[in-house]
């Protein structure tokens, strides 16, 4: 822990902090201390000010609480986990459903905000999922990439079922990130189970023998095998250039959400009846350190209509536009927390 003094404040934060965390921690807890609570919570057996205390978390803070009686009945029908650090006030899953929740309360509207990060998006298909989303999303009970267990597993943060344009039935699958510096890397080729066989190196190896993959030959799961069999999907001779497994670092995640929604694309089961599938990445305008990866990950990609990235703020501003008196205390609510 580290303490800041600014001005006439002092605040208990994490040791390393870039200038945008830096910020976006101050001002939340500025939030905090004027809208919630003084009292900082505890973390690793330390107080910090971006924590909140026992109490506010029972109470689901820092959830929009208009919508968590919504969030409780979503949950009971859905059930999904609680991130770690749901009760600390930059929480991605909090953010997310902060972002998301109130919009789907309102399929109508929501259409028409969604609309400016998916332009092909007609209405919202009330009669999927729970009225057209899901929080914590996976293929529940197919676990089709293999990596589902009660400690791991690929899930997108929020999920919304839509009919598009042309009348077809879609899903969209969206990462939400806040302060994050990085998507979440590979932990396979740190495994104190990998052996001499698995080697990460070169690129083009693995695409040959995945074997060589530590998740593929030793947890069995399928990334390498649905990548290598859904043609189309990522330029493989881009991969091949690579020195090491472009999958090891931050674009492991991308990859790995990538992946589940080409599974559901591909099945014939009816509980996936969906005829195109998207993955996308909704982050803090002032946050850039996502930019690298998902550049690069961008490259790899054969039809790159299948990932997109946008701000949250591309929502708020088109809510904004619409001005529709079921959301204007949601968004100076939501605006006022995030700072933009």
């Amino acid at each position: 822990m580290k303490i800041y003094k600014i001005g006439a404040n002092e605040y208990r934060l994490p040791n390393q902090l870039s200038d945008f965390q830096l910020a976006l921690y101050v001002h939340l807890i500025d939030w905090k201390r004027a809208n919630l609570t003084k009292e900082a919570g505890m973390e690793r057996g330390s107080l910090f000010d971006a924590v909140l205390p026992a109490e506010m978390k029972k109470q689901r803070h820092p959830v929009y609480q208009p919508i968590v009686p919504r969030l409780l009945e979503h949950k009971k029908w859905f059930p999904f986990k609680d991130h770690k650090f749901i009760g600390h006030m930059a929480s991605s899953q909090a953010a997310c459903i902060n972002l998301f929740l109130p919009l789907m309360e309102h399929p109508r509207l929501a259409a028409q905000v969604l609309r400016a990060a998916r332009p092909d998006l007609e209405s919202i298909a009330t009669d999927q999922l729970d009225c057209g989303f899901r929080i914590e999303f996976w293929d529940e009970p197919d676990n089709m990439l293999g990596d589902h267990n009660d400690s791991t597993g690929t899930d997108a943060d929020f999920a919304i079922a839509y009919h598009d344009r042309q009348g077809d039935l879609c899903l969209w699958l969206i990462e939400h990130k806040l302060s994050e510096m990085e998507f979440t890397t590979c932990g396979g080729y740190k495994s104190k189970g990998r052996t001499e066989a698995h080697r990460c190196r070169p690129a083009a190896a693995v695409l040959d023998n995945p074997d060589l993959c530590y998740y593929h030959s030793k947890c069995g799961y399928r990334y390498w095998e649905i990548t290598l069999n859904t043609p189309g999907l990522f330029d493989l001779e881009q991969i091949r250039k690579a020195d090491a497994c472009p999958f090891m670092g931050g674009m492991n995640q991308l990859w790995r959400n990538q992946l589940l929604a080409a599974s559901i694309e591909k099945s014939s089961s009816p509980r996936w009846p969906y005829k195109k599938v998207f993955f996308s990445v909704v982050h803090h305008p002032k946050n850039n350190a996502l930019q690298p990866s998902m550049h690069a990950y961008q490259v790899l990609l054969s039809d790159p209509s299948k990932f997109s990235a946008f701000t949250s703020d591309v929502l708020i501003e088109r809510a904004r536009q619409i001005d529709a008196p079921e959301l204007r205390v949601w968004l100076d609510w939501y605006q006022g927390l995030y700072n933009f």
